[in-house]
């Protein structure tokens, strides 16, 4: 699991500064065409996440409990609710918000079984 927490984090901060990138070019065509859309704030609001949960699994990759896991998937199911509602014109941003919640609560789940079949051994 280590390793795994490891991976992700670094992951996570790379799409970050992707989401990050995308969002500004986002934002820029909404200022641009000046339709009132919000969805590149959104999303680098959603790059901002990424990054928290991102450091958050490299800073808690060696801990037994669970409240590391179950604040990232508060946080990313909060990036998913804010992405499929602000997306707009900025499609992908459905993607890195569906992204970030299998990321977030398949950790959470996949912590949590591992815990209860170490209770049970």
């Amino acid at each position: 699991m280590k390793t795994t927490k490891l991976v992700v984090g670094i992951l996570m901060i790379v799409l970050a500064v992707i989401i990050a990138l995308q969002s500004m070019a986002a934002g820029l065509g909404n200022a641009m065409s000046n339709n009132g859309e919000t969805s590149g704030s959104l999303g680098f609001l959603l790059a901002i996440f990424y990054l928290v949960v991102g450091i958050v699994y490299l800073s808690t990759k060696k801990a037994k409990k669970l409240a590391a896991d179950i604040i990232n998937a508060v946080i990313m199911a909060l990036g998913w609710l804010m992405a499929i509602n602000g997306a707009g014109s900025y499609g992908d941003l459905n993607v890195w918000g569906w992204l970030g919640l299998i990321i977030g609560l398949g950790f959470l789940i996949w912590h949590y079984l591992n815990l209860r079949k170490q209770k049970e051994a």
